[in-house]
């Protein structure tokens, strides 16, 4: 009965051995770096990549170009973020990754020729001067403001998408635009305005997240 019992067990375990060398472990695709202006191997026809970097580079420079937002003898205290930069559009993104890109670019080219408020940090700014107003911990190197700084010009704009599909192809077409402009935020004038468009054609499209 022991050598029936063992017997077994060796055929188990032959059985088990030969199930797992037939199993394919190949290595799937290596990960490869790409250029975020370029084109990669995934393309849709919604906004990606290169469009963001495009489409804040070409608006970075025509900022930096106005006088009034540039040439002012005290430098504009300017808000650019995503707050009022709407999508109306059917590509689904992040707004952040297009107003945060166009923020840093032109703080970096401004060269204090203009200043940026992050009133998305309002609320941290807030909770430090009320500790430091309280004695809860000291004033740190930087004299005491009266209050938080106010902006002058603040970013808004909106996405927009016009799609269309064959229906007996499957084909589809997307046509999308950005329009950017700076509000004065004491008049509600608009000091400057740039759109970015294009438009996109495939087969299939990808799914984005």
């Amino acid at each position: 009965m022991r050598r029936t019992h063992a017997a077994i067990a060796v055929i188990v375990a032959g059985l088990s051995l030969a199930a797992c060398q037939q199993v394919d472990n190949t290595a799937g695709a290596p990960t490869v770096y790409i250029d975020p202006a370029t084109s990669g191997p995934v393309k849709g026809v919604g906004i990606e990549s290169q469009d963001i970097v495009g489409m804040t580079d070409q608006m970075m420079r025509d900022m930096l170009s106005q006088p009034r937002l540039t040439n002012a003898a005290t430098p504009p205290s300017v808000i650019i973020d995503s707050e009022y930069f709407h999508n109306e559009s059917s590509s689904r993104l992040n707004k952040n990754t297009i107003t945060d890109r166009l923020r840093i670019g032109l703080n970096r080219a401004a060269a204090g020729r203009m200043q940026f408020v992050g009133r998305h940090y309002a609320d941290m700014v807030a909770k430090e001067r009320e500790l430091k107003r309280q004695g809860t911990v000291d004033r740190g190197g930087l004299p005491a403001a009266r209050a938080q700084k106010g902006g002058d010009y603040r970013l808004g704009g909106r996405i927009t998408s016009l799609d269309s599909r064959d229906p007996r192809s499957g084909a589809m077409q997307r046509y999308s635009q950005i329009v950017f402009e700076m509000i004065d935020l004491e008049t509600s004038e608009i000091v400057w305005s740039g759109i970015y468009e294009f438009a996109k054609s495939a087969q299939d499209d990808i799914i984005y997240r």
